[in-house]
């Protein structure tokens, strides 16, 4: 299964264009921080199709910080040098803001929001932290040693061998 979510800040206002069968898409660069300390940031071109690429040219700008669901693509390019170049793309299929400019609408995603805004891209409610439930560990049963035949009152003198 190829699903990938990636929390970023877009670089690039997004662009929007249409195919020839009037698909819109809308494209735009982001950038996440790094795993390793020193390293710069990583930087990977997002992609919407549909209603969702409509939403993104919409409500989407350079600066906001969002949070991305969607499926990593590769792709081979062939360099006017002679060489071919692997590049990463994510396909979205969700993107939830977490901030936003001031230009733009000033939202922010809260975890008991239930309804949908108009002004989020396919924003769907985060459920609420619950703690894990505590884990209590069972108490060793125990069994009761036999009492003896005679009564406690074993003369060791008496047993056969």
């Amino acid at each position: 299964m190829n699903s990938c979510i990636l929390m970023a800040q877009i670089i690039t206002n997004p662009e929007l264009r249409s195919t020839q069968d009037q698909t819109s898409v809308s494209t735009m660069m982001v950038e996440f921080e790094s795993t390793k300390e020193g390293e710069d940031p990583g930087k990977v071109q997002v992609e919407g199709w549909g209603k969702l690429a409509e939403e993104i040219q919409n409500t989407c700008s350079a600066g906001d910080q969002i949070i991305i669901e969607g499926r990593l693509s590769m792709n081979l390019f062939e360099m006017p040098e002679g060489y071919k170049e692997k590049r990463a793309k994510l396909v979205a299929s969700r993107i939830y803001p977490v901030t936003a400019n001031t230009s733009n609408a000033n939202y922010t995603v809260k975890p008991d929001q239930t309804q949908q805004p108009d002004n989020l891209v396919n924003f769907a409610p985060t459920p609420k932290p619950q703690a894990a439930p505590a884990y209590v560990s069972p108490e060793p049963a125990t069994t009761p040693e036999p009492a003896p035949a005679n009564g406690g009152n074993e003369d060791w003198d008496e047993i056969p061998f």
